[in-house]
């Protein structure tokens, strides 16, 4: 264990919907640092999501849960109840409980409800608060900030993220930080690159391929590029969109080379290989990987956690589904090479010491330590 990170002394539990199996490291990474012991309550996702659950653990306890899922996940007017939380926090008894910031999930106000009875610590865990649109935004905007003053304090994924819940209405000082992260700190330097790209430079994607990961984008940019400039293009993954994006492809930009899934040392010997990776849809697991590989990154707006990740030091943060942003990042990325060694330098520094699963971790300790327990 990480000496940097604080310890938690009680017992705490965590609900979560679904626990992906992305996820799986930081709990482990978490449970250490709980000297009671973490438990953690989840369902399963609706068949057709994408979701690969996580299922086992060495230091964690799973107690599965019911989902009754009443909608889509995402719709305005999706709701869920999980059965069995009520015995859950009663067979494990947690000392802080840490749910998913949804007001949706209408079973986690009973077990907020029931961690107060006890007068024990909850803390809410979210993307954050943007602002509801469509028809009653304002009686949902009510309803969520009404959840979340109910709890006795919220980590955000991000800086982005924690400044929606404050503008929503939260003191800031029950706001807290926790950089979302899915890998350690790397435990090796990534190879030193020559100073001049040899030959073509090598631009990588690595992600499931299908449509909102906006492959056909990065396509489109590639053959916008002088042909002098252009980059020898490798994309990683596999996925329903495979097929269209190779034919598209074989029309744009036949020097793409499209290599099928990769894991483990063929993963890492891709990343070494590249000079730049690209994300140019929404996802970006596979972002943090290619930082540990010393990689400097172009990648697409999202929920927020890419503003903490990708900085004018190690990257460009561009518009989503913005051809022309794309291709003009391309070109200034491709430009010099000896600045895309400094970037990547950077991009290394930020995930050895700023943003793994350790700080994360360490940033969820410190809110329970700090927060008073509920009244």
């Amino acid at each position: 264990m990480s000496q940097s990170v604080a310890v938690f002394n009680g017992r705490l539990g965590l609900q979560q919907r679904v626990i992906p199996a992305y996820r799986a490291a930081f709990l482990e990474r978490l449970a250490q640092s709980c000297q009671g012991g973490l438990s953690v309550f989840a369902g399963q996702p609706l068949a057709g999501e994408g979701i690969q659950s996580a299922s086992e653990f060495e230091r964690v306890h799973l107690t599965p849960a019911r989902n009754w899922h009443f909608g889509v996940p995402g719709s305005p007017w999706f709701v869920l109840w999980q059965a069995g939380i009520l015995r859950w926090l009663q067979t494990w008894q947690p000392d802080a409980l840490i749910v998913e910031a949804n007001a949706r999930y209408l079973s986690t106000r009973a077990a907020v409800a029931w961690m107060r009875r006890r007068r024990r610590l909850v803390v809410g865990w979210g993307l954050g608060a943007p602002p509801a649109g469509g028809k009653l935004a304002g009686l949902r905007q009510g309803e969520r900030l009404a959840f979340l003053r109910s709890l006795d304090g919220v980590i955000a994924y991000s800086h982005k993220g924690a400044a929606e819940y404050i503008h929503l209405g939260l003191p800031p000082e029950k706001v807290f930080v926790a950089p979302n992260a899915v890998e350690p700190p790397p435990v090796r330097q990534p190879s030193v690159k020559p100073a001049e790209f040899a030959g073509k430079p090598v631009v990588i994607f690595v992600g499931r391929l299908q449509a909102r990961k906006r492959v056909d984008l990065l396509l489109h940019a590639c053959a916008r590029l002088p042909a002098a400039r252009q980059p020898a293009l490798r994309i990683v993954g596999e996925g329903p969109a495979r097929r269209e994006l190779e034919a598209l492809a074989s029309q744009i930009y036949p020097a793409a080379q499209f290599v099928g899934a990769q894991f483990g040392a063929d993963l890492a010997a891709s990343l070494e290989a590249a000079d730049l990776f690209v994300l140019p849809g929404t996802g970006g697991l596979a972002v943090q990987q290619a930082m540990a590989h010393g990689l400097p990154v172009i990648v697409a707006q999202g929920d927020g956690t890419q503003e903490d990740l990708v900085r004018p030091e190690n990257g460009w943060l561009i518009p989503a589904d913005d051809l022309n942003a794309l291709t003009q990042a391309l070109a200034e990325a491709l430009l010099d090479p000896q600045r895309l060694r400094r970037m990547g330098a950077e991009s290394y520094r930020i995930v050895a010491q700023e943003i793994n699963i350790d700080q994360m971790a360490g940033a969820f300790i410190a809110a329970l330590n700090r927060l008073p327990p509920s009244g």
